[in-house]
């Protein structure tokens, strides 16, 4: 059997927040293997943290972030169940670097859920157009992996934190960790992404067009 030291369980709750208990009892189902134990936490506090699917998270932060001499910014709205998690420290940063990540990456939606029918279908007939006549015959395999890049490159919960040097952490997965060290419901609500010229292009051709149609009704 596996020897737990205090050092390996003091190392554990610094990285995870959770108490000394439950670490030790984590590093012993691991034996010892620190990243096992780490699965081994996340793991029990999701099971915990599904629970709270019903409650309320009606507190929280706005996240802000700008770049570029202020020619991108970024409001994130993150919420929570209690204002004593709200004002915490970790949290905040947490908003903060949701609101940089958006501000990197860009992303269109915040879930699967939220993707308009009609650009999945879209999506799909692009996708489509793109398969060569051999892998046609096989498309129902292959468009749902190649929908699945397009949710992962668009969604904001399905994208891998721009920070993560791993390149495995989800924005999902650091939301799901931060309900897990706070033992809350943590969700992004909204999130809005501006910059500077973004759209002007369009909206000039848009107003020449309901220009022109007034000018031409008389």
């Amino acid at each position: 059997m596996t020897a737990i030291s205090a050092s390996m369980v003091k190392e554990l709750r610094e990285k995870t927040g959770a108490g000394m208990m439950d670490c030790k009892k984590a590093l012993a189902e691991s034996k010892g293997s620190m990243d096992e134990a780490i699965e081994f936490l996340r793991k029990a506090g999701l099971k915990d943290i599904g629970k709270r699917a019903g409650k309320v998270a009606a507190e929280g932060t706005i996240g802000t972030y700008s770049h570029h001499g202020d020619q991108v910014a970024v409001l994130v709205e993150l919420n929570c169940e209690t204002d004593f998690v709200a004002r915490g420290d970790e949290f905040k940063n947490a908003a903060r670097n949701i609101a940089m990540h958006v501000a990197a990456m860009s992303p269109v939606y915040l879930t699967e859920e939220e993707v308009p029918v009609e650009v999945i279908e879209k999506e799909k007939e692009i996708l489509l157009e793109q398969l060569d006549p051999k892998q046609k015959a096989m498309a129902d395999k292959i468009i749902p992996g190649r929908l699945k890049k397009f949710y992962d490159e668009n969604c904001l919960m399905n994208q891998i934190f721009v920070r993560d040097e791993a390149g495995k952490q989800t924005i999902k997965d650091l939301v799901e960790e931060l309900s897990v060290k706070s033992g809350e419901k943590i969700v992004i609500r909204r999130f809005e992404r501006f910059q500077v010229g973004e759209g002007i292009e369009v909206k000039q051709e848009n107003f020449a067009d309901e220009v022109a149609a007034i000018v031409g009704g008389n």
